[in-house]
């Protein structure tokens, strides 16, 4: 795939999500993911706090690479790096 993704990540759609939900959802998405793999995270809005959040948590540990910017629909594929030696 030319977008960044790869045809083996996980397609996690939280627009019909309630609010309170979301965050939880792809919390958990994120710590099942093996290292060098990732999720691509469609949502309604920018998820940037989300961004801030994980940068908070999880310095260094997560990759963030935005496929679709809006108006309508986000795209960000969120990974995880594979383990440095």
């Amino acid at each position: 795939m030319t977008d960044g993704s790869t045809t083996e990540d996980q397609i996690l759609d939280v627009r019909e999500e309630i609010p309170r939900r979301r965050h939880e959802l792809i919390e958990q998405t994120y710590h099942d993911l093996a290292p060098g793999t990732g999720f691509v995270l469609v949502n309604d809005h920018d998820p940037k706090p989300l961004r801030y959040q994980f940068e908070a948590e999880w310095p260094g540990q997560f990759t963030w690479d935005y496929l679709e910017s809006g108006p309508e629909v986000w795209r960000v594929r969120i990974g995880r790096p594979e383990k440095q030696a």
